[in-house]
């Protein structure tokens, strides 16, 4: 039998953990604790893609036989990242900005696995309906903008926000699952439907 390997999920996301629990890949939480600041002219497909690999990083040295998957998810409206509100005033500035037009979602993930990192991005462009102050007032109310980069989430209220989605919706969600078994692909792990992540690709000659 193929060895089945350890995989880490460095992500406090529940929206993450559903993802991977929902193709069946059992996972352990451990969260990555790194500076995402946006640093000098760095833009935001590259910014993503550096954090998801930094959190990747961070796991994999501490659990080097483990598969360590990160993910790093940021919206962008006229080429200004949009992260998570610090109060309900941001969220309705934010909300306002994205009202009735498209923006672009980034979502990274990186893969690591004995030594080897494996990374790419996605681009997904939304569009929003036009949406009024009140209604604004009220999706903040529920609370789920507060811990979302550009103030929504797309699997909870803010579905019903949403006009049009260009792209890998899973993506938008902060996963993207396809690219993910991609990725573990490249790492020398196999996803198997029925199981999971099951065979080490890499040790039993696949």
């Amino acid at each position: 039998m193929p060895s089945v390997p350890a995989v880490i999920l460095a992500s406090q996301s529940p929206r993450r953990r559903e993802l991977l629990t929902l193709i069946g890949i059992a996972h352990q939480v451990l969260p990555a604790d790194i500076d995402e600041s946006v640093m000098p002219d760095e833009a935001p497909a590259p910014h993503t893609e550096r954090l998801a690999r930094a959190k990747a990083h961070a796991l994999a040295e501490r659990h080097p036989h483990a598969v360590v998957i990160a993910a790093d998810t940021i919206v962008v409206v006229d080429g200004e990242i949009l992260g998570k509100p610090r109060d309900p005033a941001q969220a309705a500035q934010m909300l306002r900005r994205l009202s009735g037009r498209d923006h672009t979602v980034y979502t990274a993930i990186a893969v690591a696995r004995d030594a080897r990192t494996e990374s790419a991005v996605e681009a997904v462009r939304v569009t929003f309906r036009a949406l009024g102050d009140d209604e604004i007032a009220a999706y903040i109310a529920t609370g789920e903008p507060m811990d979302k980069a550009g103030a929504y989430g797309i699997q909870g209220y803010g579905a019903t926000i949403v006009e049009r989605v260009d792209g890998d919706y899973f993506s938008v969600m902060g996963l993207g699952l396809r690219r993910l078994v991609e990725l573990l692909a490249r790492v020398g792990v196999r996803y198997a439907f029925d199981a999971g992540v099951v065979a080490d690709a890499t040790r039993s000659g696949a």
